[in-house]
């Protein structure tokens, strides 16, 4: 892979007046890392955005301050809550005599006969891997081929992957990566199917209808029982 390069330059607007870095189309980041000062640098928008496609958080790539280059990895990345653009970008300058531990992106590639002909579905139980090597030995990522799970017993581990004798696969080598689950049987769908019908009242705290009907007459005001009395009506003289 053709080493990347990012232009960038010193930077001395900070604070507030960084939006208005951003609405000129400019990236404010920061250098920091091996035997360098912290800099607040600002690069292009665009460019870091098509720079960072390629190369990911995993691809050393040159980062050029001011017309000096430094191998660095794209560390993290900052982006708009509402919009997912990047807003911040951290670089770290690597020494490239020195290992250095990196988690590297699986790609799986190839079609597995067990998805494809008996109706499994591909289970991804990973996504990235930790590994350890020198900068300049750093795969970019990890391609598994899955064209070898021809069955629902067949998987890949930590220690199937080919990375080369110059990169070390940190973790448990008997973790999973990924594998091919059965469809699920008749049963077990006719069972996923049914209505599951529960009594609400049996459950603690629920009041039966009746009884809050019950509640409801204890509650209301009694008749009076005694009959009325007649307006007793004067004689006439």
């Amino acid at each position: 892979m053709e080493q990347i390069a990012i232009q960038a330059t010193k930077r001395t607007v900070t604070g507030r007046q960084v939006a208005k870095l951003r609405a000129a189309g400019k990236l404010p980041a920061v250098l920091y890392g091996h035997k360098v000062d912290t800099q607040q640098i600002e690069l292009n928008e665009k460019e870091f955005a098509k720079a960072f496609k390629s190369a990911g958080e995993s691809t050393i790539v040159s980062l050029i301050v001011d017309g000096k280059p430094q191998p660095v990895l794209i560390q993290e990345v900052q982006r708009h809550y509402l919009y997912d653009q990047p807003i911040h970008v951290d670089f770290y300058a690597v020494d490239m005599s020195q290992k250095l531990k990196v988690k590297v992106p699986i790609h799986l590639v190839g079609e597995s006969a067990a998805v494809k002909t008996l109706g499994g579905t591909l289970v991804k139980n990973l996504t990235e891997v930790e590994v350890e090597c020198l900068p300049a030995d750093l795969p970019h990522a990890i391609e598994v081929d899955i064209s070898i799970l021809g069955g629902f017993e067949d998987m890949v581990r930590l220690s199937d992957l080919k990375v080369g004798s110059r990169v070390v696969v940190l973790g448990n080598p008997d973790e999973l990566i990924v594998n091919v689950a059965p469809p699920r049987s008749e049963e077990e769908m006719k069972a996923l199917d049914e209505v599951v019908t529960e009594d609400v009242t049996k459950v603690e705290g629920v009041v039966k209808p009746e009884v809050a009907a019950e509640a409801v007459v204890e509650g209301a005001e009694k008749p009076d029982n005694k009959p009325e009395k007649k307006e007793e009506k004067k004689s006439k003289e």
